[in-house]
């Protein structure tokens, strides 16, 4: 199996069964044994189809002959994948694009018309570059859809909107956090690239590396020894802002799945106290686990846990507790493209379990000790909403300034938006509350 039919197996998995084409990629990529050069063109494809969609469709409309409601889903992801290699990709021959398509089209489609339908399109894509009608709208130029762009427009700041739907576009740097409890920054920048990474500092995040050229990063020597893990700085921004204690603090990331927070904070408190590290899902406690071990650190405790349920032996027990709560994840599309085409009536309700979520973790805050609440959304409603309806609620928080690199603004509400776009991060939110003495 070759990039496109790996690219077309993930796009047909996001599509049918809602799964994330990192997670079917890595997979695919492992089970195929693809070459460093099938890989990256497998991960090429299916990210820029999924980010491209809309894109896709405008043009596609105006080639075929009939309705774009009528092509069958496989179809049409086939076309998208053609069509996205002819007028996104400038690399690939117009007959590789054309004839690979038609070989997908042959074998993954049952309605024996589908192969000379794709030829004709593709080919028809070929003759009618450039003049066709290019995309005006930002859902067709960007792929987002409508209703998203408005919810978007009501939340982002004057100037923001089409910066951050460019970004979401675009291919996220591989970003990684080293563990400076085993190797420091510059000796890890070294090994990495003694073995063939090119290895580029992060503008204002310490410890931070951004690297390209890596292949399957979990087979270096150096992710498998636990001298990194994968961050976006905006995750370890808010980390950060905790100022967690390194002498003998207790404190609890209530929902640390995958672990990076978790393992963030970890290091921050130079692997000593105690670190309980939670989700609600067995899987991924495993995950948060073996993070853990392969990382070497050793004061993270896993623990099957709803954050949303109280638990008294914690309570008024913890000197900082992390409540990284579900979201709706407007703020991460580039990384989860499929995020632009959720129900967004879907994402109502979520304010309500992240105020329980919020309320419930601030009882196990010491006096005078620090909860953090952090989302990966950029949405008033599930941010700043949430926290003001929690400090009427709880008059025994307040916020604080948040303690941010000299790249940011000074600030004083203890509330900060990272907005794609703006400080290459992913987008998120980030508050910092402190319970009265």
């Amino acid at each position: 199996m070759g990039a496109r039919e790996t690219a077309l197996n993930a796009l047909i998995a996001c599509r049918r069964d809602g799964a994330w084409p990192n997670a079917v990629l890595k997979t695919a990529i492992r089970r195929e044994h693809l070459d460093s050069r099938e890989a990256a063109l497998a991960t090429k494809l299916t990210y820029g189809v999924a980010q491209n969609r809309g894109k896709l469709d405008f043009y596609l409309s105006q080639l075929l002959t009939g309705k774009l409601k009528d092509l069958h889903p496989v179809a049409r992801d086939i076309l998208h994948l053609g069509l996205y290699q002819l007028y996104e990709l400038d690399k690939i021959p117009d007959s590789a694009a054309v004839n690979e398509s038609v070989a997908l089209a042959k074998k993954y489609c049952k309605n024996p018309k589908a192969a000379a339908l794709t030829n004709g399109v593709l080919r028809n894509a070929v003759r009618s570059r450039g003049q066709l009608k290019e995309p005006t709208s930002y859902a067709d130029l960007y792929s987002h859809p409508d209703p998203l762009i408005s919810l978007l427009k009501q939340n982002l700041p004057k100037g923001t909107l089409e910066p951050m739907l460019i970004a979401d576009n675009a291919a996220p740097d591989t970003v990684v956090q080293v563990n400076t409890l085993r190797i420091t920054t510059p000796a890890l920048a070294e090994m990495l690239a003694a073995a063939g990474v090119t290895v580029k500092p992060h503008d204002w995040m310490p410890d931070c590396l951004i690297l390209s050229g890596t292949g399957d990063l979990e087979k270096l020597d150096s992710f498998r020894e636990g001298l990194f893990y994968v961050q976006d700085p905006a995750a370890k921004l808010s980390v950060l802002c905790a100022q967690l204690p390194k002498q003998g603090a207790r404190v609890l990331d209530c929902c640390a799945a995958p672990g990076g927070k978790s393992f963030a904070a970890s290091i921050a408190m130079g692997g000593r106290g105690e670190l309980i590290s939670c989700d609600i899902h067995p899987h991924k406690t495993g995950l948060i686990a073996n993070g853990a071990q392969r990382l070497h650190l050793t004061n993270i405790t896993p623990r099957l846990q709803d954050a949303s349920q109280f638990v008294p032996e914690w309570e008024n027990a913890m000197d900082a507790v992390i409540a990284d709560v579900p979201c709706s994840g407007l703020g991460i599309i580039r990384k989860k493209p499929d995020i632009r085409y959720k129900n967004l009536k879907d994402t109502e309700e979520l304010p309500e379990l992240q105020l329980k979520i919020l309320e419930n973790q601030s009882r196990y805050v010491k006096k005078g000790g620090l909860l953090l609440y952090s989302t990966c959304t950029v949405l008033r409603r599930e941010n700043e909403d949430v926290v003001k309806a929690f400090l009427e609620g709880n008059g025994d928080f307040t916020t604080e300034p948040l303690p941010l690199p000299d790249r940011f603004p000074k600030n004083e509400t203890g509330m900060l938006t990272l907005i794609p776009g703006q400080y290459d991060t992913d987008g998120f939110f980030i508050c910092r509350l402190r319970r009265n003495p």
